[in-house]
């Protein structure tokens, strides 16, 4: 005979099942309250860490960067003369450059996600560059060009188009020096690069190179670099 179950019995259990429906949501809603709690608090961690690491590895890069900085801008002291406590100076500028060149790529390698590290990549550019080295220069530079910041990139272009200049590629100069005219930066501001194409073609191409002189005259009038192309400008015409 089935047991019979009454309904003050029966209330009694639904109420039993719904506070244990109930208990279960608030534990798993407890649950996952404290799982994305501790998700969002392990983003932050890991975001928190990341912007510390990446400040000391900049403070290290600057350090680092200003080290090879004073062996760029060393001092060539003349053979015979003693050298100064404490002053990184050379009798050869070629010595000067090859240190130099070693420790930028130093810096770029090892803080390469860096600004002082992009800036090393940058500067260890230009030391092969005075080195002669001008291929291994280019690829400094592009390197800039590709993943440092806008202002940046547009320096090492620029550098890149005064390599091509002495390498004999004026073509390829003068492409970036147009690329640098349309978009312009602080660093590399349009009278400048109009003043580098105006200087690629004075040998060749005079008439041309007159006419980007007036035209930094007309247009950045009152500026260094407008008395700078009209001086420029007068070495143009000819002598009576």
């Amino acid at each position: 005979m089935a047991q019979h179950i009454g309904r003050k019995e029966l209330k009694k259990d639904e109420i039993a099942e719904t506070l244990a429906h109930g208990a279960e949501a608030v534990i798993s809603h407890q649950r996952l309250v404290w799982i994305v709690g501790g998700a969002a608090l392990a983003v932050v961690l890991v975001v928190v860490g990341w912007r510390f690491y990446t400040e000391r590895q900049t403070v290290k890069a600057a350090a680092a960067l200003e080290d090879a900085m004073q062996v760029f801008q060393a001092r060539i002291r003349p053979v015979g003369e003693p050298e100064q406590p404490g002053e990184i100076t050379y009798v050869d500028e070629k010595n000067k450059y090859e240190d130099a060149a070693k420790k930028f790529a130093q810096v770029a390698q090892k803080y390469s996600r860096t600004w002082p590290g992009q800036m090393a990549r940058y500067y260890a550019g230009l030391s092969d560059e005075r080195l002669g080295r001008y291929d291994e220069a280019q690829k400094w530079l592009q390197q800039v060009e590709a993943i440092g910041d806008a202002e940046l990139a547009a320096l090492a272009r620029f550098q890149r188009a005064q390599v091509y200049e002495k390498t004999g590629k004026g073509e390829q100069a003068a492409k970036l020096y147009q690329q640098l005219i349309a978009r312009p930066a602080t660093l590399v501001p349009k009278p400048l690069a109009l003043l580098a194409l105006a200087d690629h073609y004075r040998k060749n191409n005079p008439q041309e190179a007159a006419k980007l002189y007036n035209q930094i005259k007309s247009e950045f009038a009152d500026t260094s670099l407008a008395e700078e192309a009209e001086t420029r400008l007068q070495l143009l015409r000819p002598k009576t």
